[in-house]
């Protein structure tokens, strides 16, 4: 089956209500009519809403950054799955490495936010990724595998189908320094080896695995190139409209 590419693009820390608004309607602009390619912006919680006007009428669809795995409650500074819907979101991503080195993300919060994600009907962008020293240090392949089984512990195949991974080398994250297609492909086989392990063949040949860590509109065609690559989670190159195109179009 052939999987669809999605290029998602993850604004961070970035963004006034004003800048936010404006870089949508650059971004609807740009991809809003593309249909061949599945599109996603994630803004910040506080210019979700407005984005949301801005962008619900084209192809391209809300995500949020991050979600709590609690319904409701005295959990202050967290927002809830509900929350999200209730402004449109339809993608959340969970797991982002920054949300594990400063914020202390754990493979059992991941699993806690994902559940949360699927019970509530949101499509999850589950983050994994090893860091440089993980990489030198020979523990590649089990950091990951240790991630994306935490990730998915529990999930039904259905919920599972759900989802998307984005392979992120910590390494190459904001840093400029890029996995090379070769090294994204093969991490993303590794990854698809370990969904048929714990789902089947059919389920880890449906699940769309993106790239993130420093693609950009002048290697994104090569990445996007490789079977196994099905898209991008873009940091820095989707907080201006015209290098998220670059990225979208050549798809």
């Amino acid at each position: 089956m052939a999987r669809k590419k999605f290029i998602a693009g993850n604004w961070k820390m970035n963004t006034t209500l004003e800048e936010a608004k404006a870089l949508a309607r650059g971004v609807v602009d740009a991809v809003g009519n593309i249909s061949d390619v599945d599109i996603a912006v994630c803004p910040p919680y506080t210019n979700l809403s407005a984005v949301y006007e801005i962008i619900k009428d084209s192809n391209v669809k809300l995500g949020a950054q991050d979600v709590h795995w609690e319904a409701k409650g005295a959990f202050t500074g967290k927002v809830s799955c509900a929350m999200l819907k209730s402004v449109g979101v339809t993608y959340v991503i969970i797991g982002h490495s920054e949300q594990r080195q400063y914020f202390g993300e754990t493979d059992a919060t991941v699993n806690k936010k994902v559940k949360a994600a699927r019970g509530s009907g949101l499509l999850p962008i589950i983050c994994v990724g090893e860091t440089l020293e993980e990489r030198k240090s020979g523990k590649m392949d089990a950091v990951i595998e240790r991630q994306v089984r935490g990730a998915f512990d529990g999930l039904s195949t259905e919920d599972a189908l759900k989802c998307t991974i984005a392979y992120e080398p910590v390494w190459a994250i904001g840093t400029g320094e890029t996995a090379t297609p070769e090294q994204a492909n093969d991490a993303h086989v590794f990854i698809r080896g370990i969904i048929s392990k714990m789902f089947s063949d059919e389920t880890a040949g449906a699940i769309r695995i993106q790239y993130g860590g420093s693609m950009k509109p002048d290697n994104a065609k090569e990445l996007l190139s490789k079977n196994d690559v099905d898209g991008g989670l873009i940091g820095g190159a989707s907080l201006k409209a015209a290098d998220f195109a670059g990225i979208v179009k050549p798809v």
